[in-house]
């Protein structure tokens, strides 16, 4: 009988650990485990890689144009990003649930774009996939305009304002996915909350979009 609850105690703590496994997205050396989506870069030899290690850190020098995309896909995780803008605040992304690239504009993969734009941190952004929140029309404006392509209403503002630090500081962003749910948090603070998104799985994105970023901290996860 011993040994039978003991068998037991172990597999459930093994099944507890392993639901609860972390893993870094980033090694903090190179881009093993990513791969480079910038149109720039398709037909132009002279277009530079935006997206480099330095001292340590993932860089998104925000231009040219594009993302750097997880080769894996994940679904039901928590992934905690630090960051900060390295010098003049601007914009930049974290995107959930990539899947088809280019959809819209001829650049950003079919997902849900959770916002790091200074001032706007935890916006949601729906790029060819949808996702509800409560005080719909309040936060996304009137419904006859809503879509996921280009010239609809695709961004959902935030649920607060001064949840980001000051610039030069970094931000700890947190994203949890589960099913079709997407609740994120910004220092702490809860600032947006998503379900029935039309995604429950996907790769994982981060955009250079105009502004220098730094990202010491990439980490997911499994929930």
């Amino acid at each position: 009988m011993k040994t039978i609850y003991s068998l037991c105690l172990i597999l459930i703590v093994s099944v507890s650990c392993t639901s609860q496994k972390t893993e870094s997205l980033f090694n903090g050396k190179d881009l093993t485990g990513w791969h480079v989506d910038v149109p720039d870069m398709d037909n132009n030899p002279q277009a530079i890689n935006p997206f480099i290690v330095r001292d340590g850190n993932l860089v998104s020098l925000g231009n040219p144009q594009g993302h750097l995309i997880t080769d894996k896909s994940y679904e039901n995780y928590k992934l905690d990003v630090e960051y900060r803008f390295a010098g003049e605040p601007g914009n930049c992304g974290v995107l959930v649930h990539a899947s088809t690239p280019r959809v819209l504009y001829g650049m950003f993969p079919k997902s849900v774009e959770v916002q790091m734009q200074h001032g706007d941190a935890g916006d949601f952004w729906c790029i060819g996939e949808n996702i509800k929140v409560d005080n719909m029309v309040e936060r996304r404006g009137p419904e006859e305009g809503w879509g996921v392509i280009e010239g609809k209403k695709r961004r959902i503002k935030n649920l607060t304002d001064n949840s980001e630090k000051p610039l030069g500081e970094w931000n700890h962003m947190t994203i949890e996915v589960k099913a079709d749910s997407v609740r994120v948090w910004v220092n702490g603070d809860l600032v947006n909350e998503g379900y029935e998104a039309t995604a429950q799985k996907g790769q994982i994105a981060v955009q250079a979009e105009g502004s220098e970023v730094e990202f010491r901290k990439l980490e997911l996860t499994q929930l």
